[in-house]
């Protein structure tokens, strides 16, 4: 996240650390989102070319804030089943969606809970908050902390103007300041854009790829959750 402050244990319970093991060590790789007590929602481009029946050596932390402290609210769980998105397009980042089936059910609290989502086809506006782990700046470091930031949406036509029609599909959303300084980056791609148009909070999009990060002209581009709603409801069984 780049230009982003730090959140607080419970602010964003919704929110996962989706992480690869090797040798007893664990690196956060993309973020997801909690949808119910055994599914994760994430990008497809972050799972794309595992093996989808039977990953291996993935696991998703929840209750999670400070990757370098153990605060005790952490659940961390592994992926049993990976469903990816059968029209995802690792070119063009078209449908870039997956569910994660998680081996055991998470335990919901006040650092851990789902993430409502909107109703097939709502148009979210307004504010939204973006969170994750990635860099906090295009090509710089990753932050112990989660971060969050605050955006406002950008239209479909607006965003076509600034990256060409044919780059943003309908499965799209995208959400930045025209000056720049505020976006999501690596590392952050598969977790939450959260809006509260509706009055309360819901998932209107999911990290997925910009030109660079929090360039100026050049919103973050994300997974249109609302395009996918009856997806994730069919799939998540």
């Amino acid at each position: 996240i780049v230009g982003g402050t730090d959140a607080v244990l419970g602010e964003f319970p919704y929110q996962l650390s989706f992480q690869e093991t090797f040798l007893g060590f664990s690196f956060h790789f993309c973020g997801a989102s909690i949808y119910n007590e055994n599914y994760a929602i994430t990008a497809g481009h972050c799972v794309y070319g595992d093996d989808y029946e039977n990953p291996s050596g993935l696991q998703i932390v929840a209750g999670e804030l400070d990757m370098s402290v153990n605060e005790g609210s952490e659940q961390t769980i592994t992926v049993s089943k990976i469903i990816l998105h059968e029209n995802f397009d690792y070119d063009l980042l078209d449908n870039d969606i997956s569910l994660l089936k998680l081996s055991g059910s998470l335990t919901f609290n006040n650092n851990v809970a789902p993430i409502a989502l909107p109703a097939q086809g709502h148009t979210a506006t307004g504010n939204v908050i973006v969170t994750g782990w990635g860099t906090t700046s295009e090509g710089g470091n990753t932050p112990d902390v989660l971060q969050k930031v605050t955006v406002p949406l950008v239209s479909d036509a607006e965003c076509r103007d600034d990256y060409g029609a044919d780059e943003i599909f309908d499965s799209m959303i995208c959400a930045g300041v025209p000056e720049g300084g505020k976006d999501s980056c690596q590392g952050d791609s598969g977790g939450p854009l959260a809006a509260s148009d509706t009055g309360s909070t819901y998932l209107a999009g999911i990290v997925s790829w910009g030109y660079g990060c929090a360039r100026p002209g050049y919103p973050g581009v994300y997974t249109e959750v609302s395009y996918h709603v009856d997806w994730i409801k069919a799939n998540a069984v």
